[in-house]
Order: C-alpha cells, then structure tokens, then sequence
C-alpha cells in the first residue's frame, strides 16, 4: 500500500476497503494473493487494529478476500471480475447519467469526444 490521506467524507475503513478494492481492479492485488496483515496495516497507516479488521472484514462479507486461520486473508478467485462487473453497474447506473446530462448540457458531441483525431479524443 502506498502514502494515504484520509479524507472526512467518509469512515476511515471504508476508504480502506475502497483502496484495497481500487488495488484488485488495478491488478496490484491478484487472486490468491495476501493481504496485508491487520497489525502491520494498522502500524503503518496509524489505524486502530479494529478500523482495519472493520474493512478487511467487509472485503470477506463481499467475497472478495477469505481468511485462512492462522495465515491471515487472500484475494478470492473471481474477486476482480465480480468487482468489476459490480463497479460497472453502479458506474453506469449512478455516474453516468450525470456525465451524460452534463455533456448535453455543454453541448458537447458524445461521439467527437471519443474520436481519437478530435482535440477532445486526445489524452
């Protein structure tokens, strides 16, 4: 895990939990890999053992890691395609729509913004 700053927005485990799953949709962290132990993420970020426990406890809820007794918790297979199939759902039922209103809004032309000639295509 890398330098993190907590925001107020939300609870702290969840802005872990959201950087743990962040990291399996990026590929930092593949099926059957470890996670972090609860005392070493708790010393390196300053947490309270029980706010790690709290988001790594979530992640298992989710299926998206398991505990293995006396080894500690593992990336599940699968977690990354139900994550993302999960973040496309949400993304296209509650991201999207307003990207879409706001692109009508500016009166921008959807099609010339994904057009990699267009000026708005180029990354």
């Amino acid at each position: 895990m890398t330098a993190v700053e907590w925001s107020d927005g939300a609870p702290i485990y969840r802005q872990l939990k959201d950087r743990v799953v962040a990291m399996m949709l990026d590929g930092v962290l593949r099926p059957g890999d470890a996670l972090p132990s609860v005392r070493q993420v708790a010393a390196e970020y300053q947490l309270n053992p029980i706010t790690v426990s709290r988001a790594y406890q979530e992640l298992a809820d989710d299926q998206l890691v398991e505990k293995r007794r006396g080894l500690g918790m593992y990336v599940t297979e699968g977690a990354t395609a139900r994550l993302m199939a999960s973040e496309r759902e949400r993304f296209l039922r509650e991201e999207w729509p307003m990207v879409l209103e706001r692109i009508q809004r500016l009166g921008l032309d959807p099609k010339e913004l994904l057009d990699p000639k267009s000026k708005w295509g180029q990354a």
